[in-house]
């Protein structure tokens, strides 16, 4: 784990490229890079998978005004309120017109911690971002962000300098599609919104 800590520096910034693939080849690759938003962020932990032929996906009925960034091509971060209260991010993947997408769980806090602190209003570092609403709130993503590109300020994605044991398990708070195993999860990290089956 404390090889993952080290500074993103070391490793390089993923473009668009990298997901214009099938959103199942993405999101392993995620688990382990660090992401930043306006330098605050850190080692993803934990992440889902939604595909456009699954009725979990907001994608699955078709384009609606809140999913249009979905179906517009990949590379670009998808933005919206869960229950009218929390924002939640994702990474739009595959070709265009797919509206195939990331949804981003769980961080490991490692840049901007104070500034984190701040806007959540909490000290321990376990609890700033495990959850994909708690993450936004941390590092300030809302709305605003929603439509921007992955691979330009103020957003920084980091390929991860070695690859990290993963686990996976169904996705955590859905009733359609619930039984698919597209969650993924850095094994043994103290990091997720919500422990793996052992």
């Amino acid at each position: 784990m404390a090889e993952l800590r080290s500074s993103p520096a070391k490793g390089r910034l993923l473009t668009r490229k990298f997901f214009a693939r099938s959103v199942h080849d993405v999101v392993p690759d995620l688990i382990g890079a660090t992401l930043l938003v306006d330098g605050v962020g850190g080692i993803i932990t934990e992440v889902e998978a939604y595909h456009h032929t699954e009725p979990a996906a907001h994608s699955f009925n078709g384009p609606t005004p809140r999913n249009m960034v979905m179906f517009g091509p990949p590379g670009f971060l998808y933005v919206y309120r869960s229950y009218g209260i929390h924002w939640c991010m994702n990474f739009v993947c595959e070709k265009e017109g797919s509206a195939s997408a990331v949804l981003i769980r769980a961080l490991e806090p490692t840049h901007g911690i104070p500034a984190m602190r701040r806007r959540r209003g909490l000290h321990d570092e376990r609890s700033l971002c495990t959850g994909p609403g708690k993450l936004c709130e941390a590092m300030a993503v809302s709305n605003k962000h929603n439509g921007l590109v992955l691979d330009a300020p103020p957003i920084a994605i980091y390929a991860r300098t070695r690859k990290p044991e993963i686990v996976t398990g169904i996705r955590i708070g859905i009733t359609k599609a619930a039984e698919l195993p597209w969650r993924y999860g850095l094994k043994g990290s103290k990091f997720l919104s919500k422990p793996f089956p052992a």
